[in-house]
Formats: structure tokens, C-alpha cells, sequence
């Protein structure tokens, strides 16, 4: 998913910019923010494990006061823990972003990892090529390359939405590369 950035992330004088990002006067003629989507809110998934710890302990009614009843608890909460484990997981890793920002002289890409890792990519917008690979690893493999570096952009994005994403980026990176007419 891609939006316009808030105006506070863009670091406009007397702001400070986000870190990885340049501290510049000027606001980027493309500014954006990509993260993955996540079609479950937090509400859905506490729904999903109440329902699931229901289902699982339907069946152990007639085992009430068996010994077989405690055979099978275990593995039952085995099974809670797990799906509770992997929605945390999930909802971990969609703190993932990539900034993107473009102005006349400098592109750059700040990636903020779920664990706290930031990784950032500059060059000079007039070299970078956007690149959308139909039979990549990943279906409409989008990367941008420039600066003596080939990155990856918008892994998480559905193929739909790297295309959309290359063609807007594809189009200011054309804006940039025009010729201004003098004295026009």
C-alpha cells in the first residue's frame, strides 16, 4: 500500500527529517510511504483465536473426566499458542515501511526494518532506471537502480500495486529528465 507521506515527515525548515532522510529546505517533488498489507485488524485475529479455542474445546466435552481429556490438552493449547505465536509474528513484520522520496537532484529510499534496522539508498535521479521484472523472484519484480546499486522496492506490494507504483515513478523520473524551455 502507498500514500503520500504526512507533511511532518517531510522536513521542512524547522523540522527535523525522519532519520536516514536528508535534512532539506525544499519539499520532494514525489514523497512516499509503502508498507505491507495487513487484511486482518488486531480486533479480527483476537476473534479468530477466541473462535478457534472454542472449536478446539467443543470435542472434549464428552472426554470430561477421562483420562484421555488430559492426552489431549496439550496439544490443543499447542495449537492456540501456534496460531496466537504467528499472528504476532505477522502484525510484527507489517511495522516494515520503505520511504521514498524524490527531488530534482537526489532520489532516496529509507527502508525501516520490523526489528529496528534501517537501510538507506541515495543517487542522482537523472541516472536511476526503474526497473519492472514480469518473471523476477516475485511477480512484477520492481527494483531501481542507480548510485552503483541495484535495490529492491515494494516486495510486500501486491503485483498490481508495483506496477502502479513503477508507473508513477517511472513518470516523475521522466518529469525530472525534461528540458526546461528558457524563458518560458
Amino acid at each position: 500500500m502507498a500514500i503520500p507521506a504526512e507533511p511532518s515527515d517531510r522536513g521542512e525548515p524547522g523540522r527535523s527529517a525522519p532519520a536516514g532522510h536528508p535534512q532539506r529546505p525544499d519539499a520532494p517533488i514525489l514523497d512516499l510511504r509503502l508498507w505491507p498489507n495487513r487484511s486482518l485488524p488486531r480486533r479480527g485475529a483476537t476473534i479468530v483465536i477466541v473462535l478457534l479455542a472454542v472449536g478446539l474445546a467443543a470435542p472434549l466435552a464428552p472426554l470430561l473426566g477421562t483420562s484421555l481429556l488430559w492426552g489431549i490438552v496439550p496439544f490443543e493449547l499447542a495449537v492456540l499458542a501456534g496460531v496466537f505465536a504467528a499472528f504476532r509474528r505477522s502484525y510484527a513484520d507489517g511495522a516494515l515501511t520503505e520511504e521514498l522520496r524524490l527531488w530534482p537532484d537526489q532520489i532516496s529510499v529509507v527502508r525501516r526494518e520490523p526489528r529496528g534496522g534501517v537501510r538507506t539508498w541515495r543517487a542522482d535521479p537523472y541516472w536511476v532506471k526503474a526497473r519492472l521484472i514480469e518473471d523476477g523472484k516475485v511477480e512484477q519484480y520492481l527494483t531501481l537502480r542507480g548510485g552503483g546499486r541495484e535495490i529492491e522496492l515494494g516486495a510486500f506490494l501486491s503485483p498490481e500495486e508495483r506496477v502502479a507504483l513503477h508507473a508513477d515513478l517511472t513518470a516523475a523520473l521522466a518529469r525530472l529528465r525534461r528540458p526546461v524551455a528558457a524563458g518560458i
